[in-house]
Order: C-alpha cells, then structure tokens, then sequence
C-alpha cells in the first residue's frame, strides 16, 4: 500500500493536501510535513497544503491558498475519515484521490485509502510512508511530523502509543537529532489567559451521576479569558485524571461560526458512536461534535451519561 501511494503521488505534477475541518496539530503537521516532503523530493511539482488554519498552531508552518488549477490533479485527505468533514475542496473535483487516516472506518470516498485505526496518529502513517518509500525528510519535517504524533497521543498516553510508535520516534530521534525540548515548548506554552480558563474550567465542571465531567463555555465566558472556541476546546486533554469522571467533555459556543462545539474524552466507555449521532466523529476514547444549540448539546451530554451508566454495569 506504501509503495502504491508513493506511484501515485510520484504521477501527478500537482497535489493538494486536505484534512478535517477544526484543525488540530496532527492533521495540520501531517499536511504540511507531507506538503514538504513531496516537495523535497520532487522540487518541480506544484503541492499545496489546503484548509482554514488556525493562529494557534502557526508553529507549524503556513498553509497555502489553493490557486484555480486547469491540469489534473491528486487529492490527498488526510486525518478524515467521512466526506463531509474535509475542509477546503472538493473531493469529487479530482482525478485520482487517496486517504490516509487512523480513525476507524466511516465511509470510502477516495480511490487509494491506508487506513489503520491502531495507529497512534496521522503523523506516525506520514513517518512510516517516508521511511518505507523513496519520499525524503529533512529535521524540519521530523520536528512537525513528531509534534503532530506527541498531540493526538497525549505524550503518549493513550492506548494506541505502541511498541512501533516508539521505534519510530526513536527513527526520529536518531536520524534528526530533533532538539525535544524545544519542541515541547512550541507545543504547550500557553498565555496566562488560557491557564485561568483552565483553572475556571476545574472550579465550574458539572460531574454527573454516572462520571460524565462537562463544562458550557458560552462565549461571553470564553472572550472574558481572552480565549477563542478552539482553544478552549482543546483543554479537554488537561482533566485526564479526575478519580471521579470517565467521561469528560468541553463545550464551547463559537459565535464566529454560529456552532456549539463538543470535545469528548474517556477513560472506558466508547464514545464515538454517540459523537457520530451529533454531526461528529472519531475514535472509541477520543471524539469531537458540532451541534447547533446548547440544547443538543445537553442532549448530547445525557447520551454520554447513559452510555456511562452501561459502562458501570
């Protein structure tokens, strides 16, 4: 399958690389350390990296703005597991398509698609790509691709951090001599702003009777700490450990796009299924939801309880 993605991209003169709507650093390192390495390796062709980027991971590098291509074209979609959710293009629009992604199987809609859910991240697939193939990568590359497998792992606290996705940070590490703890720091510093909306988050979680910790952060909340939607939803992954919670949740209102956003974590019971039912997705631990109103996201909320609830039985 590796070598058959590297023909593929090795056919086309141009290449654009999509990924999920809502970005996160795993889809967007995965993009642009993907974007570079075509380009290292093949200098002529014209690759771009496409989608609404997000200033808070700019650490990452800059996405492009797609330009109005008359030659045929490779899409690849990366880190999307269903259709609807690729930010930025038109799937059906291209001559040839495939998918890389480790999200459990939704729906085919490429013509050339690596799945495999086991895998840590997008990012791990690219590092395994590079290394099986004759794609190149410099330390530049290396740094984005280990950023992006560090994030969607949790500094590796997740289930799916395995035996491989050591060796191939080792990989990294020894050929690339990544300097870590400068990546770190691009990674999690955060403004004094956020780590109070961290701290107003623990002070106001709502924990229900079956272990599902949720927080509203209606955006007047959200702008009084300086904070935008996505940023506050992202601060899900701070309250692993809370004895009394295996399901926790951000919900956070974004004005800007008139949605409600829902973050969703678990320490057991599965929780994508019931993501999938509210415009969302992902995997069984790790899921996100897009929902129109605050009362569907309530509504949202007592699906997680009662699936809590069988948990425990």
């Amino acid at each position: 399958m590796l070598n058959q993605i590297y023909k593929t991209i090795k056919k086309y003169d141009t290449i654009v690389i999509a990924r999920h709507i809502g970005v996160d650093p795993d889809a967007m390192a995965s993009q642009i350390a993907l974007r570079d390495a075509i380009l290292l390796t093949f200098p002529k062709k014209k690759v771009y990296a496409v989608g609404s980027g997000s200033s808070k991971f700019s650490y990452l590098g800059k996405l492009d703005k797609l330009e109005d291509l008359k030659d045929e074209k490779l899409l690849i979609v990366l880190d999307t597991p269903d259709k609807r959710r690729v930010d930025g293009v038109d799937v059906d629009s291209f001559a040839d398509s495939i998918k890389i992604d480790h999200h459990p199987f939704m729906e085919k809609f490429c013509e050339l698609e690596l799945i495999d859910d086991t895998a840590s991240s997008t990012c791990q697939l690219i590092i395994d790509l590079i290394y099986h193939t004759k794609l190149k990568m410099n330390t530049e590359i290396a740094g984005k691709l280990f950023l992006g497998l560090v994030s969607d792992s949790n500094r590796f606290l997740f289930q799916n951090s395995t035996e491989h996705t050591f060796r191939l940070v080792a990989d990294l590490l020894r050929d690339y001599h990544l300097d870590i703890v400068s990546l770190y720091q691009d990674l999690y510093m955060r403004p004094l702003h956020e780590v109070r909306l961290q701290g107003y988050i623990a002070q106001n979680m709502i924990v229900t009777d079956h272990g599902v910790g949720y927080i509203k952060l209606t955006s007047d909340i959200i702008s009084k700490f300086q904070a935008d939607a996505g940023s506050a939803g992202n601060m899900v992954n701070n309250f692993n450990y809370i004895e009394e919670v295996i399901v926790w949740a951000t919900i956070s209102e974004d004005k800007k796009n008139n949605i409600i956003k829902v973050n969703i974590r678990s320490r057991g019971p599965q929780i994508n299924h019931v993501a999938e039912k509210y415009n969302g997705g992902g995997h069984a631990l790790a899921s996100g939801a897009r929902v129109p109103t605050m009362e569907e996201a309530e509504q949202l909320i007592e699906d997680l309880d009662s699936v809590c609830e069988q948990y425990l039985k």
